[in-house]
């Protein structure tokens, strides 16, 4: 009894359990059935994702033509036993669903106690792949598989298998096996393929684009090595066939065949991959409508222009010269243009994105504005420009001419090296550095050198980054968010993301306006960058790098080429030069040529539309040019033999009221005149004179107010007697001699008289105090002077003229000092 019981109790739960399994797959396979017919048009695989340029017209569609639909007859039987000894090795034995796969994926999830195993068979990842996201959830798994039942009961393995391989991914955009073996082999026909390719081709959909032979070659083989072994352990192929392939070559990927905007392609697809948070592969696929701020005018300018070899440097014997240029809006921030080089290869190396040294023209950046947000410079302050030393670091001008001194604005206009390095000394190191950093550049630790004004970066600069800082003069000191996509919605119109307008103050309007003043001058006659000008209100800079080559001088050619600039419109940086750069490979021309390319692209972006002028901030005034004082021009010298020194006058400068006189002195030995005093008179006395030496002087105009000084006086020669010579006559001056020139002149008139007696016109007296003292423009020292000292120390005096001594002592015998002058040096 008890035991008919128990049967009767194993029976019905039986019975129970297979009515439920019945039950459930009916239910299942009912809901994917539903799914799938309702979703009948998905078969026809990817819903293109279509991109809006700035003005919502439809600019290009998502890689639509990197799809190519094969035939299951055109695949090589080598290829389907591949793709299933990967993937599904019970492929041709399940009914879509394999339930020892599922089985031993359960376990591992549950030893994990993660879902870190699919699992899933081909025809699961097909309804993956069709119907659902890559989300690893309980739910999505058994959708996953209600659909795999529906498929593997409403279509062939075949049929199945096909459209798997018209559907899966194979990175770098490619959708679909036969694209796939076209973009990493440069291989039309399937047939062509060698066993390593299939292998390869095989082993890419774990994670296309980690495993992509275009990408990553090495690691490519490493999955094909896998899959090899696995077709050898199912009888696929033989051991020799297995060694055979790992020796094997792989095609070269195809050049890209998408010649026009293919970098601002790639680059608006990672941008909505970042901001959306989805796969690119979800982006290709999901029927999206990403809109852009892409100039359709800009980007055809560029792409035609990137596409004429006449504007770029001569090509090397191995590689051609390349280039990148970014366009941007500085207002909004918004990436109007982009091309990423020459021959561009579809999401291959995108140069605008690359950094490079920018060379002076990071100068701007760097050095010129923040020494005008400082307050204490303007476009026509005086930088100093000699051969200077700063520690160990020694800049050098390109022309190897120094000017001594020269303004902001000529330094920038001629791109002159010396004075770039002197002011980022003057105002520091870090200013420099936290300037740039604002402006968006990523600055190293290891850029805390002057090195930096000149471009001599760690890292370098992008094209974008350069554009992006320059578009914050043009936008009045304001850096905008960089972005190129305004908004994404699906394919129901429904919102997924909306850019949100962001611009922070940079520098104030003062110090972008004359930057612009600045840079405007670049692009103007004499400027370094006039290729850059094309009619219309342009400012920008120049910059070049030195080549830096063993065996190669550097003035054979540059490293880099650059030009960065701006109008009231549009932002945008052009750089040019190779991608391998070595001795033979290197810029035989100047940054003249990237100039040339940014004028031609920009009269293009911009034709039709009005022309706009640089707006000067209101409350800022236009920087003015200081005028230099006049300048002394009847300077004469002798030697006093009474008071024992070289006696200058000259005549008072017309308005030079409190201005201050600089007395310069050179002798033979010396490379270069040297400060020897201010005065505010104009006579001096210059007692330091050694006996025996002969020295020229020359006197200038220093007016402090402005911080100038006025061009040098001419020039008078003036002989001291050595120790017992005859102190007789007075010694022969050169009065019309240029500073640093050697001539002959006549004894000026009026120079004082030998002897004693009345002081007549023109004759110099010192001055005496209520003692009878000499006091001049200041006390003698005791000891030997170096020759610089001001006011008259150190052995000069200042010694007005006047019209009779003070003490009426004719003969001048107590009128100089009470005491014998001392020896000056």
């Amino acid at each position: 009894m008890k035991l008919r019981k128990w049967f009767i109790g194993v029976f019905g739960t039986l019975t129970l359990g297979l009515l439920l399994f019945v039950v459930g797959y009916i239910v299942i396979y009912l809901n994917g059935y539903k799914i799938l017919m309702s979703n009948l048009e998905k078969l026809d695989l990817a819903e293109a994702t279509v991109v809006y340029d700035k003005n919502g017209d439809e600019w290009t569609k998502l890689f639509m033509q990197n799809r190519e639909l094969v035939t299951l007859e055109e695949v090589p039987d080598l290829l389907e036993d591949a793709i299933i000894a990967t993937e599904d090795q019970r492929f041709y034995e399940h009914a879509g669903v394999d339930l020892w796969s599922l089985g031993r994926a359960l376990v591992k999830d549950i030893i994990a106690r993660d879902l870190v195993e699919g699992g899933s068979t081909i025809t699961q990842q097909l309804a993956k792949n069709l119907f659902l996201s890559a989300d690893k959830t309980f739910f999505r798994k058994a959708t996953e598989m209600s659909i795999a039942l529906a498929l593997d009961n409403n279509f062939s393995k075949d049929k199945i298998l096909e459209m798997y391989l018209n559907r899966i991914y194979y990175g770098n955009g490619a959708y679909g096996v036969k694209a796939a073996a076209k973009l990493h082999f440069n291989k039309d026909d399937l047939d062509q393929l060698n066993l390593l390719e299939i292998a390869v081709l095989a082993g890419m959909p774990k994670a296309p684009e980690t495993y992509s032979p275009t990408n990553n070659p090495e690691k490519a083989v490493d999955r094909a090595s896998i899959v090899l072994a696995l077709m050898r352990d199912q009888g696929y192929i033989t051991e020799a066939e297995r060694r055979e392939a790992l020796n094997a070559q792989l095609g070269k990927p195809a050049a890209g065949r998408d010649k026009t905007a293919s970098a601002m392609k790639d680059y608006i697809l990672a941008e909505a991959a970042r901001v959306t948070g989805m796969t690119e592969e979800e982006i290709y696929i999901g029927g999206y409508k990403i809109h852009t701020t892409v100039d359709p005018q800009a980007q055809r300018a560029m792409d035609r222009a990137f596409a004429d070899p006449e504007l770029f440097p001569e090509d090397g014997p191995e590689q051609i010269a390349q280039g990148a240029m970014v366009i941007v809006d500085p207002k909004t921030g918004g990436v109007a243009a982009m091309n990423g080089g020459r021959n561009y290869v579809q999401k291959g190396w995108n140069r605008a994105i690359v950094k490079r040294q920018p060379g002076s023209a990071f100068k701007s950046i760097a050095v010129y504005a923040p020494a005008l947000e400082t307050g204490n410079w303007q476009p026509y302050s005086r930088l100093r420009d000699e051969k200077l030393s700063f520690g160990d670091y020694s800049p050098s001008n390109l022309s190897g001419k120094y000017a001594g001194e020269v303004t902001m604005m000529e330094a920038v206009k001629r791109s002159i090296n010396v004075p770039a390095v002197w002011l980022l000394n003057e105002i520091g190191v870090d200013k420099g550095l936290q300037f740039a950093r604002k402006l968006g550049i990523d600055m190293d630790a290891a850029d805390r050198n002057l090195a930096i004004a000149l471009g001599g970066l760690t890292h370098g600069a992008t094209p974008l980054e350069m554009a992006r800082a320059y578009g914050a003069f043009a936008n009045d000191g304001m850096l905008a968010q960089t972005h190129v996509i305004t908004k994404v919605l699906d394919s129901d119109d429904l919102p997924v993301y909306e850019f949100k307008p962001a611009a922070e103050r940079v520098m104030s309007e003062r110090t972008a306006y004359y930057m612009t003043v600045l840079l405007e001058s670049v692009t103007s006659k004499g400027g370094t960058g006039t290729r850059a000008n094309f009619g219309r209100p342009v400012a920008g800079k120049t910059g070049t790098t030195q080549l830096g080559l063993k065996g190669v001088k550097d003035s054979a050619g540059n490293r880099d080429i650059w030009f960065v600039g701006y109008t009231p419109e549009y932002a945008a940086a052009v750089w040019m030069g190779f991608d391998d750069t070595n001795a033979n490979h290197f810029v035989k021309t100047g940054s003249g040529t990237a100039a040339a390319m940014f004028a031609t692209v920009m009269k293009a972006a911009l034709e039709g539309r009005e022309v706009q002028d640089f707006r000067r901030p209101k409350g800022v005034e236009e920087p003015q040019e200081k005028q230099a004082p006049p300048a002394v021009t009847d300077l004469s010298g002798t030697y006093d033999v009474e008071q024992r020194g070289a006696l200058l006058s000259w005549s008072p400068v017309e308005g030079g009221e409190g201005a201050e006189y600089r007395v310069y002195r050179k002798e033979a030995s010396e490379s270069e005149a040297r400060l020897l005093t201010s005065s505010a008179t104009t006579t001096i006395l210059d007692i330091s004179a050694l006996p025996g030496m002969t020295y020229q002087y020359y006197v200038t105009v220093y007016a402090a107010a402005d911080d100038m000084e006025s061009e040098p006086s001419n020039t008078v020669e003036v002989a001291v007697p050595a120790e017992g010579e005859s102190e007789e006559g007075d010694m022969p001056v050169l009065p019309d001699v240029l500073p640093g020139q050697e001539g002959e002149g006549e004894p000026n008139e009026g120079e004082p008289a030998d002897g004693g007696g009345e002081p007549g016109a023109g004759d110099v007296v010192p001055p005496v105090d209520e003692n009878g003292s000499g006091g001049g423009g200041g006390e003698a020292d005791d000891g030997a002077s170096d020759g610089n000292n001001a006011g008259g120390a150190g052995g000069v005096l200042d010694v007005p003229l006047v019209d009779e001594p003070a003490n009426s002592n004719p003969s001048g015998d107590a009128g100089t000092t009470t005491e014998p002058a001392p020896d000056g040096l």
